[in-house]
């Protein structure tokens, strides 16, 4: 007599999903981390927060490219801990390139920049013409 199992195991699922590339989860290898960003509207525009910990505004390069907002930080292989062995590493001294396309409902080139604490943010106010009006009735 054979006794078949009516449910999935989960280690099954995700061990399957590590293999198959057709799955709806990405498989272990293809994940890629992404850099903490927070991107959020007010009423005064569209603002970018990046988790920018140990770096200085110098370190950090912000460019406009068309529509295009691009904000990249390249890693100096000199700044790295001299340690060996780490007990725990948590804080990752990584390079980035962030690059966001920015709707035309904003003004890129009037964008303005600050770090403050580790922590850059970037205010991009409305375009004129996206701005709310009052229509005078004639």
């Amino acid at each position: 007599m054979t006794l078949m199992r009516t449910h999935t195991d989960p280690f099954d699922v995700l061990f399957k999903n590590f293999f198959n590339n057709d799955s709806f989860f990405a498989p272990a290898l293809e994940t890629k981390i992404t850099h903490p960003v927070d991107i959020y509207e007010t009423k005064d525009g569209l603002h970018f927060e990046i988790a920018c910990t140990g770096l200085t505004k110098e370190d950090v390069n912000i460019n406009i490219e068309g529509d295009v907002l691009r904000v990249t930080y390249e890693k100096d292989g000199e700044s790295e801990i001299d340690v060996t062995n780490f007990i725990h590493r948590g804080i990752a001294r990584r390079s980035f390139n962030l690059g966001y396309k920015v709707a035309s409902r904003f003004n890129l080139q009037s964008a303005d920049a600050q770090m403050n604490n580790g922590l850059l943010t970037i205010s991009i106010p409305f375009a004129e013409q996206a701005k709310p009006k009052v229509l005078a009735i004639k």
